[in-house]
Order: C-alpha cells, then sequence, then structure tokens
C-alpha cells in the first residue's frame, strides 16, 4: 500500500512527475459516451497506445466507443466492468457537475486498487470537492481538478483526461526537459506550443483546474518536480486567487507566468472559481511572491530581460521561451532542439478595407503553405467578397436599431450621422457600405438626373393611379412595376463586363488618376456591351455632364477609347461601377451588388420622377428646369426638393430637407417597410440572385408603407398648423418671428388640461399629443430624445432655427409647469420630422399652394424619399446573404383567432 510522501502533512502518493502518467495506468472513463469524452477519449487512448480499459455509461451495456487502433468496451456501471475481467487504477471523470461527488465516491469504493481520480468537469459544488477530497485522504487516492484538462506524458507518450495536445498531441507535446504546471488547461498546450518553437521540450504537461480545492496543487507540483530527473526546468501559469504558490520552493529553474491583472476588477469569477482574488493573492501579490521566490525585482520582457540562475516571472505566455533560454544558459544548457521558428502572427492573407494602418498593425504576408497555398491563390483571383447565407429573417447586415438609444445604423453609420449627408451620399452608403465622395456623388447626380425624366409609359402608368385617388406609395410602385430586368439588361451587363476586364488589372479605386487602359483589350462580345455604331444622344448629355462636373472614372476614360459610341446604358454602368470599385476591391460588396448597381440608380430616379404629375415632365425639362441644367449641375437632393415643393432650393431651405431625409433613410430591419422589401427579396430566392427582381422588392417596400407608416409625420404637422394658423408667421426659420411661444404653449395646455379632465369624467381615451412622450425615454424628472438632442445642437451650431422645433420645446416644459405631466416628456424624434416639414412646406401652405390634403402627400413622399435608401441596402443586403423563403412564419408560431 502506497503511504505517501512523507514531507506533507497530508496523503500525496505521487513521489515523482515520472509518476503521473505512465505507461502501466489503466484508465476507466465514466460517462465515456458524452459529447466531451467520445470526442477526446479516442485520440487519448491512440496516443498512449491503448490505456482506456473500459468506460461507464447507464444503460449502455455492450455498446463500444471506436478508437483509431480498436474499440473500447461500454458498461452501465464501474461495477460491471470489474467484474467482466477489466482492472483499473485510474479514473478519468466527464460526469456533469451534480454527479461528479457520486462518480468519483463510486471509483474509490468499488476499486480499491484506484490511485488517481482526474476530475474534468467544471462548476463542481465546492462541498462535493471538500467531500471527495476526504474520501481520496482516506483511501490514498490522488486527484487531479476539477475543471482542468488532465495531464499528459511526452516521454511515455501518455494522455489521461482532456485535450491536452490537442487532436494531434504528438505534434505539440514534444519530448524535452520542461515541465508544465497550469491553472488553464487550453494554455497548457499553447504554452508547449511555446517552448517547442523556442526548442524546448516537455516532460510532465499537468492541467491543474483552477477551483477553490485544486486536487493536485502547486506544493505537491513542486516536490515531484524536484524528484524527476527528466525535468530540468519548470514552466507554472499562474492565476489569480489562493494561497498555494505563497511559500514555494525549488531545487530547479522555474518561469513562472502569473496572469490576470484585469481580474482584480471582477465582482464574480469568469471560468475558473478559484481565479478571483482576496485580500492578498492578487496577480500582483503572485507576481510579488515569485519575485521573492525566484530571486529577481522584475519582470522579464524581451526588451528588459530580468533573470536568475533560479528562474524569471513573465506576464506574457510569449515571452517564456525566450525566458526559459535566457535561464538555462545560466546553468550551460542548451535548448532540447533546434528551434522551430516563431508564433508571431504570420497570415496568409489580409485585407486593410484601405485603410492606412500603422506598421505595428499593416503585418506584411507570407507565403503558405501547401496545399493551402494553391487555395488562397485561387481566393485571392475572386473580385469582391461572398456573404455566407442564412435565414435572413428579422435580421440584416445593412442595418441595425439600438433598441436603448432607438438610433439606427445603416453600413455601420448613425443616422444621427446620415442627416449631415446628401440623399445621394447616403444611397451610395446603403449600396457600398462605405460613403462615398465628392467624385463619386458629381457621378451618381448626373446618372440620377439623366434618367430623372420619365418615359412616357411610366408617366402615363403613375398619373393612372394618381388619378384613380392611389395614395402616393401606390403611384410610385405604378412607375417602378414598368422598371423590370429586360429594361436594365444592357447596364447590367454593361457593369459585368467592366468588372471581367478590370477585375485584376490592379485598379484600386475607380477615379484613380493616371491608371493606363491600353492594356485592357475588350472582346468582340464585351465590346458591343459598351458601344454602338451610332451616337446614342442620352449618352452624350451624360458624358457632356460629366465633363461639366469635373468628374473622374477611369470606366468613363475607358469608353471613350474604345472604337464605337459608348451607349448610355454603357455610361450608366461606368459611373456606377466607378463608385463602387473601391468597396468592392476591398472585398465590402459583392459582384452582384455592382451588377445590380444601375437598377437600383434608376429605382432611385424613377421614385423620385414618379412623384410629379405627368405635366411636368418634357421632352427636355423636368418640373420647368432643362435635363441638360440637371445632369451637369443640378444634386439628387435638390432634384427630389424641386419634384416635392415646385421650386429650386436655396441653400437655407435644401439643408434641413437634407436632415430630414438622412434621419428617416431607416428604423432597422424590423420595421414594415423593411419586412416588405426583404419579404419579396426572399418569395424571389436570393439563393438564385439573377432571379429577384429588384423592381418588384422595391415595391415590396412601397406597399408596405401607409398613412401610419409613412404618412404619420402630417399627424405632427397638422398638430403645428392647429397652433400656428391663425398667427402671421412667414418664415418658420427667421429668428425674429415675433410669437410668444411659451403664451401659446400655455393656452395649449390649459386647453389640454381642461379636454384631459372632461374626458376622464366620461371614462374616454385622451388623445395624445403627437410629437410629444416615447415609452422608452421617460419616468426621468427631464426626459430626453438622444436623437432630437442631437439635432438641436446640429441645427444650434449652424444657427438654423425652426419655430416649430422651438415650441415642442417650449411646450413640454409648460405641461410640466402646469401640471398636465408628471414629468418634462421628452420632444421626439417625430416631433422634429413634423417640424422639418412644416418648415420647408409652409410657405407653400400660407401661399394656398399645398392644401392640407397636399400637405399629407408631401409628408408621405417625403418618407418615401428617405426610406428607399435604406430599403435599397435591405434589399442587396437579402439578396446576397439571405435564403429562399426565410421570412415565412412557422406554422407553430401561427394562431387562429375565433
Amino acid at each position: 500500500m502506497n503511504h505517501g510522501n512523507e514531507r506533507f502533512k497530508y496523503f500525496v502518493g505521487i513521489r515523482s512527475l515520472a509518476d503521473i502518467a505512465t505507461r502501466g495506468d489503466q484508465v476507466c472513463v465514466l460517462n465515456i459516451l458524452g459529447n466531451e469524452s467520445r470526442a477526446v477519449a479516442p485520440t487519448s487512448h491512440a496516443y498512449s497506445r491503448g490505456n482506456i480499459v473500459f468506460g461507464t455509461s447507464p444503460g449502455r451495456r455492450g455498446e463500444f466507443l471506436e478508437t483509431p487502433i480498436g474499440p473500447i468496451p461500454v458498461y452501465n456501471n464501474v461495477r460491471d466492468g470489474l467484474d467482466d475481467g477489466h482492472n483499473f487504477n485510474v479514473g478519468v471523470i466527464h460526469l456533469p457537475p451534480a454527479a461528479v461527488r457520486d462518480g468519483a465516491l463510486e471509483l474509490m469504493r468499488v476499486n480499491r486498487h484506484v490511485q488517481k481520480i482526474i476530475i474534468l468537469t467544471e462548476k463542481v459544488p465546492v462541498h462535493d470537492s471538500r467531500e471527495i477530497r476526504a474520501m481520496a485522504q482516506q483511501r490514498h487516492v490522488d486527484l487531479f481538478g476539477p475543471n482542468c484538462l488532465g495531464v499528459a506524458d511526452a516521454w511515455n507518450h501518455v494522455r489521461i483526461g482532456g485535450p491536452l495536445g490537442g487532436e494531434r498531441p504528438e505534434e505539440s507535446l514534444r519530448k524535452g526537459s520542461v515541465a508544465i504546471y497550469s491553472n488553464s488547461g487550453n494554455f497548457t498546450t499553447t504554452i508547449a506550443t511555446y517552448l517547442a518553437s523556442g526548442g524546448w521540450g516537455t516532460t510532465t504537461s499537468i492541467s491543474s483546474g483552477k477551483d477553490v480545492y485544486i486536487g493536485f496543487a502547486p506544493p505537491e507540483f513542486a516536490c515531484a518536480f524536484d524528484n524527476d530527473s527528466r525535468s530540468k526546468s519548470a514552466v507554472m501559469y499562474i492565476e489569480p486567487g489562493g494561497y498555494y504558490e505563497e511559500e514555494l520552493e525549488f531545487s530547479k529553474p522555474v518561469i513562472a507566468c502569473v496572469v490576470g491583472r484585469w481580474k482584480a476588477k471582477l465582482t464574480r469569477a469568469v471560468g475558473h472559481a478559484g481565479a478571483m482574488a482576496g485580500t492578498g493573492d492578487s496577480a500582483e501579490a503572485k507576481e510579488a511572491w515569485f519575485q521573492r521566490i525566484l530571486k529577481v525585482d522584475g519582470i522579464f520582457t524581451p526588451e528588459r530581460p530580468i533573470f536568475s540562475r533560479a528562474g524569471a516571472v513573465v506576464t506574457n505566455i510569449a515571452h517564456i521561451p525566450a525566458a526559459m533560454t535566457a535561464v538555462m544558459g545560466l546553468h550551460g544548457v542548451r535548448p532540447d532542439f533546434p528551434p522551430e521558428g516563431d508564433l508571431t502572427l504570420k497570415p496568409w492573407f489580409g485585407n486593410n478595407q484601405g485603410l492606412t494602418l500603422p506598421p505595428e498593425l499593416d503585418i506584411p504576408l507570407v507565403e503558405p503553405i501547401q496545399p493551402y497555398r494553391d487555395q488562397i491563390t485561387e481566393l485571392s483571383k475572386q473580385v469582391g467578397t461572398v456573404f455566407p447565407r442564412e435565414g435572413m429573417k428579422d435580421r440584416s447586415g445593412s442595418s441595425i436599431m439600438d433598441a436603448k438609444t432607438q438610433v439606427t445604423r445603416v453600413s455601420g453609420v448613425s443616422i444621427l450621422d446620415t442627416a449631415k449627408y446628401p440623399l445621394e451620399s447616403n444611397y451610395c452608403l446603403a449600396l457600398t457600405r462605405e460613403h462615398n465622395d465628392d467624385n463619386d456623388n458629381a457621378l451618381f447626380n448626373a446618372a440620377i438626373a439623366a434618367e430623372v425624366n420619365l418615359d412616357e409609359a411610366m408617366v402615363k402608368g403613375a398619373d393612372a393611379a394618381r388619378a384613380s385617388g392611389s395614395a402616393p406609395n401606390t403611384v410610385l410602385a405604378a412607375a417602378c412595376a414598368l422598371l423590370g430586368p429586360k429594361s436594365v439588361v444592357d447596364a447590367r451587363r454593361g457593369a459585368d463586363v467592366l468588372v471581367e476586364l478590370f477585375g485584376h488589372s490592379g485598379l484600386k479605386a475607380g477615379d484613380e488618376d493616371g491608371f493606363d487602359v491600353s492594356g485592357i483589350h475588350p472582346t468582340p462580345e464585351q465590346l458591343a456591351a459598351l458601344v454602338s455604331k451610332s451616337p446614342d444622344a442620352k449618352a452624350e448629355a451624360m458624358l457632356a455632364g460629366l465633363k461639366a462636373r469635373g468628374a473622374k472614372s477611369v470606366f468613363v476614360d475607358f469608353l471613350g477609347s474604345l472604337n464605337g459610341y459608348p451607349t448610355a446604358d454603357a455610361v450608366l454602368a461606368a459611373i456606377t461601377t466607378t463608385i463602387a470599385w473601391g468597396a468592392l476591391m476591398k472585398k465590402k460588396i459583392t459582384r452582384n451588388t455592382v451588377r445590380n448597381f444601375p437598377w437600383y440608380a434608376r429605382l432611385f430616379a424613377t421614385i423620385i420622377g414618379g412623384s410629379v404629375e405627368g405635366s411636368r415632365h418634357n421632352d427636355n425639362a423636368f418640373c420647368g428646369v432643362p435635363i441638360s441644367d440637371l445632369i451637369n449641375g443640378w444634386s439628387a437632393t435638390e432634384m427630389a426638393y424641386l419634384a416635392l415643393i415646385g421650386e429650386a432650393p436655396t441653400p437655407e431651405k435644401l439643408f434641413p430637407f437634407q436632415v430630414l431625409l438622412g434621419l428617416i433613410i431607416s428604423n432597422g430591419p424590423g420595421t414594415i417597410s423593411a419586412q416588405g422589401c426583404k419579404g419579396a427579396v426572399s418569395a424571389d430566392g436570393p439563393e438564385t440572385p439573377d432571379r429577384v427582381q429588384i423592381n418588384k422588392a422595391m415595391i415590396g417596400f412601397l406597399t408596405h408603407t401607409g398613412f401610419s407608416h409613412g404618412g404619420n409625420g402630417f399627424e405632427g404637422m397638422r398638430f403645428l398648423i392647429s397652433q400656428f394658423g391663425s398667427t402671421d408667421l412667414k418664415e418658420p426659420g427667421d429668428p425674429d418671428h415675433g410669437l410668444d411661444l411659451a403664451a401659446m404653449a400655455g393656452r395649449f395646455a390649459d386647453d389640454f388640461a381642461a379636454q384631459k379632465k372632461a374626458k376622464k369624467g366620461l371614462g374616454a381615451d385622451v388623445q395624445a399629443i403627437p410629437g410629444i412622450h416615447h415609452p422608452i425615454f421617460r419616468n426621468q424628472v427631464v426626459n430626453k430624445d438622444p436623437r432630437e438632442v442631437y439635432l438641436s445642437q446640429l441645427f444650434k451650431e449652424r444657427g438654423e432655427t425652426n419655430v416649430f422645433h422651438d415650441f415642442y420645446s417650449a411646450l413640454v416644459q409648460v405641461l410640466y409647469d402646469n401640471g398636465v405631466t408628471p414629468n418634462v416628456f421628452c420632444v421626439n424624434i417625430d416631433a422634429v420630422i413634423a417640424a422639418l416639414l412644416l418648415k420647408t412646406l409652409w410657405a407653400g401652405y400660407r401661399s394656398g399652394a399645398f392644401s392640407e390634403e397636399a400637405l399629407e402627400s408631401a409628408a408621405f413622399t417625403a418618407f418615401l424619399f428617405g426610406r428607399m435608401v435604406g430599403c435599397a441596402g435591405e434589399i442587396d443586403d437579402h439578396i446576397n446573404r439571405g435564403r429562399n423563403m426565410d421570412t415565412r412564419t412557422p406554422a407553430s408560431q401561427c394562431s387562429y383567432v375565433v
């Protein structure tokens, strides 16, 4: 019988590290058919040349766990295995936490020959660990764990327990002279790998676990290490918590890697229950312990190597090999084998996304090993990205709303920031996933101007819908219905040809200066997609407009170098491909996006053009402005303003309009409008992207807007009109408007209070005030909608006044001051939108050009102008990521109402 190591007051059977994982150990694994064990045990069994004699799994006697060197029999319990003639001296426990105690007791009670038990389970109750340890002391059994990954011995070629060394332990656990003791299971293997890179192999590796009770603790390791003639040095990976290491003594060199300073701020355990520092057992304290034990006065780093004959203290595992070599050099001991490179990052491929990175982050690429070299070479030929397909119901790679702040981000950009950008820039953002520059806007604006004057069929379709009394969204849907795939086939083919020709040319940006196109030689078929034998008047007007704007494009220049006359479709394709090229080369977008960009551009123009009556579409003019003027100089935002208001905007009037449109481009994928366009894509089947009809998806967006979702901005406008209609206000942006807003708010507050009291007396609901209060921003003494706060500050910085917005601010304060509301309600984003809309339309309303019905229609249309941006992004995202019919609701989630 083993009476234990006399150096300890308690039983410790292990005298040397060479005794921990031996060729003579025979193993029984409890719960061998569990998910973790069945994945790990076959590799351990094969690496150890057959050390697992049997395993247990209740109710599964007679089954086997297959391994590379033969099956392992399975029994219901330990007694069954012993009765069948098997013997073992090591037990491994893979049981759930609540069953670990009973499993350990079963091993010790049923088999008097068990010498070692390894508990891999984490989160074992402390009182259970205490009972297991007490029984182990009685039965003279050595424990490892709980919450560990087992033990391994590179000399004996044995692994017991968990996945030390990974799936190929022979590659990581190289025979050598260094023992490893680690509180972290995964880092046990990582340390062995780092040591091998410096030429150091291992003897015994122990994953100790880091629960409150550690079965084989640092004092036991120190003793066994001193007695192991194979181990010339050791590495200890130590986490905060516990006092096991405070009084350690070693007779051989040790590298102590002490980690976890960040855990000092935690209030609960993360991963390892014992890794919570109490008083005096923090990472800093343990660094000091080991500095005293190893006779050093600081931390070893390559820049400041501090070490002694006794060892060194590191806080970064990457420094372990260098520290080991330095310390062992003082003893005249060289590494076990030639160093095997290093573990610094050696990327095989990378993408800096066009950013200028500092040298330490812009890591150079290295040549991959085979067979990966050939695979990566093929991958590098891919132009653009390919997103993995997944169900995209209620999900999006284009937009997301923060549930707390109610602020949406489109392509990673907050709508509070998109409000600062013009409509055309935001449309490109939604499709290219990056904000464009002035050159891109010049290109895009010329393209939209060339398309905004709709053809006769579209005009008649929209007018017919308008004459029937249809809402603005239905009118625009009628126009979009006539922009089907056949109408854009040539433009899409043109975009494809340009990608084919330039995809591997080295061109990084579509407006790159000095790029030589003389080496690009289209085939006859490709040439036919770009030019014709006779001049195209529309193409010539577009090219003239680009020249007038000073816009640059490699692709437009390329068209001009060809033998023939560029077509309007080819010019449009050249424009959109220029805008998308940088994102395509950075693999932010797919080739599908570039191919479809001309379609998106024409739909954008169709929605603006379709919003005005047919009489305002003439052969050479749109809303009274010559088409040539539009192509040569107008922005898409200005064209949208012209269509909505009927006049050319001044800069002072254009900015609030731009802010309005930027605010409403998206409210995330959960909105009805986004669901409408995503559903249309899902129904067409995005897994075959060429079948998805983008105009139909845009119609899906349009048909999923309405007077509640889209036209509700008019409710706030109508409220403001009721307050300001009887005043002599002429210009809402004039700071000297002469109105006493506080008095106006007070009169309304008194009337509202009386109305509220009367209706409560009748048990009737009180009508909410449009633009005030919010279900998220409430219950504070003073409530603020952060979106409204941001925009107020933006307009203040620009010195801009909006009397309607100011009235709302006065109103919420007066309602509280007069005791009408329990706190100061917030002015919500809908109020800002209503104030911006009415400011834009006030002059037309006052002059009689806009009736209240026309105001409602204008408010609805403005919403559609903005929201088409976000929905274009949703359509493109769903085409590239979604699965067929992924937006449907399972029958199990549907219910029938009687």
